[in-house]
């Protein structure tokens, strides 16, 4: 099995998703190219289930297990997030128990 080169692996997300250069890349260290790369990757995990409900999931999850813990990491990550910068969510009596958290 061969190593894929670094370019494809850091270089082509950071110029298809963030629209930065060839010449752009070529000036930045390396260590800023990685932060950008990370910083990336974070923003995708965090917004890759948006628009998702807890019932299309679990829809899902009939014909793939996984999902229902890739949701559950994806909510944990958002709650995390949101707790961080401050962004409350509205409180509904919906879910499990009176006054749990809810996005929806």
């Amino acid at each position: 099995m061969t190593e894929t080169p670094r370019p494809v692996v850091l270089y082509v997300p950071l110029m298809k998703e963030l629209g930065i250069s060839w010449t752009e890349i070529k000036n930045m260290p390396s260590w800023e190219l990685e932060g950008l790369q990370g910083a990336l990757n974070e923003y995708n995990s965090l917004h890759a289930m948006d628009g998702y409900t807890d019932k299309q999931v679990n829809e899902m999850a009939k014909n793939d297990p996984k999902i229902r813990s890739q949701w559950a990491r994806y909510r944990e990550q958002r709650a995390k997030f949101d707790d961080m910068t401050g962004l409350k969510r509205k409180i509904t009596f919906d879910g499990v128990g009176v006054g749990s958290n809810s996005k929806e």
